[in-house]
């Protein structure tokens, strides 16, 4: 259960002025723990890590929603 215990690190690090570059690698870093997480659940079908997915998905749409956002100069 070593993935479960990198999302819950994920999870709790701190998201405080990010360059661009730390948002695209937090963005892709999340994707790729919500997609090793869906083959678990595929698997186990266990509501905790499908609970875990969603607040990882959550903190990606965040993360991406500031990435597309119009930069004003």
């Amino acid at each position: 259960m070593d993935l479960i215990n990198r999302a819950l690190e994920f999870e709790q690090r701190k998201m405080r002025s990010l360059s661009t570059s730390d948002r695209v690698k937090i963005g892709r870093e999340a994707k790729a723990l919500i997609l090793d997480l869906n083959q678990i659940y595929k698997v186990k079908k266990d509501e905790k890590i499908m609970d875990i997915m969603k607040r990882l998905t959550v903190i990606k749409r965040k993360v991406e929603k500031r990435l597309k956002a119009p930069v004003l100069a």
